[in-house]
């Protein structure tokens, strides 16, 4: 992978992984190490944790196209290897975004929620995880994800109190 080339996303559009495409993959310990490294990667890279956490879900039995797929994450860093998360100064206000992605997973048709808080214009804390239950609409999948907003804005606001920070 030192010399291939870099890529300008960690994943293409509308590339929907399936469990088994009967094409597995002949290494399979060689697709868990990397896929367990970029696992680490995603605690200073909130950018890749979306992509990161959909190659996991194939562990168990790789296919030829989810190695593919965490190459392409592989490339994509690559390409951004000087970037990285930067902290300024600045107001103290709590800043929150939600979405949801309705039925994304081909294979048991959950949706995906993501996350970010922002202290002022600082990243802190971020989440990209498949909802638990099947929603019936998009509207119930957006409303999971403000649910989980909620809860997570809750907890910063406790731990902040807690701390004597008032934002």
């Amino acid at each position: 992978m030192l010399d291939s080339k870099p890529a300008s996303t960690p994943y293409l559009p509308y590339n929907r992984l399936l469990n088994d495409d009967r094409q597995p993959y002949s290494n399979p310990g060689l697709y868990r190490s990397i896929v367990g490294a970029l696992q680490y990667l995603v605690f200073t890279r909130p950018n890749i944790a979306f992509f990161v956490h959909h190659v996991c879900q194939f562990m168990q039995t790789p296919m030829v196209s989810q190695f593919t797929a965490a190459k392409r994450i592989l490339r994509y860093l690559k390409g951004l290897i000087s970037h990285g998360i930067t902290y300024t100064r600045g107001e103290l206000v709590l800043k929150s975004f939600s979405d949801a992605d309705w039925a994304s997973d081909p294979n048991d048709r959950r949706s995906t929620t993501g996350l970010v808080v922002f202290l002022g214009n600082n990243p802190i804390s971020w989440s990209f995880k498949k909802q638990q239950i099947v929603s019936r609409s998009s509207i119930e999948a957006e409303y999971r994800a403000i649910s989980s907003i909620a809860a997570e804005l809750d907890w910063i606001q406790q731990l902040l109190t807690f701390l004597h920070i008032q934002p």
